[in-house]
């Protein structure tokens, strides 16, 4: 019995020991990374906008809601009509935009009226489809013109910037590694992230409020998008 207790004794002063070891471990800090740079590199390419977007909007106005709507919905319907005539994916893509009714007070607080707002928005990379396709609507007018990017255009433009950055990153670090005095250097972290910068161009308003022909279409003139990709992070120098 003796010798059963007095090794159970052991085990529990091993033990004991081996958690004092481990919380003592625990309060070590890890020692400062050594030799450690971080840096970042750049690449743009400059690119022909290609992505067309025009919004056409209409506004009611009256004393009961319902009737606001079913004009607001009237609207939009012809217009969604005659815009899906031409419409064709990639090229002329048709959506509706915001539909908004709200109501108006009076300075009793009482309601006196009714405010509806109806949007389409035709996008695509055909524009001379979309200002046409605008012009022969009747219902709504033009409220708004944007330029950007297809997905195609982007994505090819972002892999030709993201080749460049890469390079200029692996570039620097080379010649970085080499002013410090050291042969080389692997990668430790790195993180990718790209955006682009459009520089819009003016737009020719050469339609009226309710152009009926091919031949008063707006006249527009895409700009060009700035695509940046910027590669950064941590690299060991060695």
């Amino acid at each position: 019995m003796p010798q059963f207790f007095l090794f159970i004794g052991r085990v529990a002063a091993a033990a004991l020991a081996f958690s004092v070891l481990a919380v003592a471990g625990q309060g070590q800090p890890y020692p400062p990374p050594q030799n450690v740079l971080q840096l970042s590199a750049s690449g743009s390419v400059e690119v022909q906008q290609d992505l067309l977007s025009l919004s056409l909007t209409t506004t009611r106005e009256g004393t009961d809601a319902n009737a606001v709507q079913g004009q607001l919905k009237a609207a939009l319907d012809a217009a969604l009509t005659e815009a899906r005539k031409a419409a064709l994916p990639g090229q002329l893509d048709v959506r509706t935009g915001n539909f908004s009714l709200h109501p108006r007070y009076t300075q009793g607080g009482r309601i006196s009226g009714w405010n509806g707002t109806a949007e389409l928005v035709l996008e695509g990379r055909d524009f001379g489809r979309i200002t046409q396709t605008a012009a022969r609507i009747q219902t709504m007018t033009l409220g708004g013109v944007s330029f950007g990017l297809s997905r195609e255009q982007r994505a090819k433009v972002e892999t030709e910037a993201q080749t460049i950055a890469i390079e200029r990153f692996k570039l620097k670090a080379a010649e970085l590694a080499k002013g410090f005095g050291f042969t080389g250097y692997s990668l430790r972290e790195v993180s990718v992230n790209a955006n682009d910068q459009g520089f819009p161009r003016p737009v020719r308003m050469a339609m009226e409020a309710k152009a009926a022909s091919a031949d008063s279409a707006l006249q527009v003139e895409a700009g060009k998008s700035t695509v940046m990709v910027t590669v950064s992070g941590t690299v060991q120098l060695k």
